[in-house]
């Protein structure tokens, strides 16, 4: 690990900590030529996943997206960004436990859809109303009804 204030290649770790997501471990080091501290983490390395769109195109998988998505979704409702967070690092979690490398857009649309609705049922149809694209107001009406 190269030090990022002299760029010596050695170092000793004084501390080792593993996040609270339990994905990484933080490790405080210290330069042996210069004798400053900095900080590294270290992390899982993630199967790259492709999203297969519904017109067939390929992109990659990306956590933002679900996150924005999310974060519209729960505009003015009280749910914190940790918890949406929490929900996106879920979300990706499944996905890359599933050790599928190419993952339709409508299986990770009906997992994120899951999440909100054990969360908050108003977000729930406000994610669902973009994700189905809800023509008018029975499909609306229909998704209320079967959430009584």
């Amino acid at each position: 690990m190269k030090c990022p204030f002299c760029n010596n290649i050695h170092d000793k770790v004084i501390d080792s900590r593993e996040n609270e997501d339990g994905l990484s471990v933080r490790r405080r080091r210290e330069c042996l030529k210069c004798g400053k501290r900095f900080t590294t983490y270290e992390e899982i390395e993630k199967i790259p996943i492709m999203v297969i769109k519904k017109d067939g195109r390929r992109e990659k998988f990306s956590r933002e997206k679900i996150l924005n998505g999310l974060i519209h979704a729960c505009e003015k409702r009280p749910i914190s960004i940790e918890k949406l967070e929490e929900i996106a690092s879920t979300v990706e979690g499944k996905l890359q436990s599933s050790m599928e490398k190419e993952i339709p857009s409508k299986k990770i649309g009906e997992t994120v859809i899951r999440e909100l609705q054990k969360l908050d049922k108003v977000a729930y149809v406000r994610f669902a109303s973009v994700y189905r694209e809800f023509k008018d107001l029975e499909d609306f009406s229909k998704e209320v009804k079967e959430l009584r």
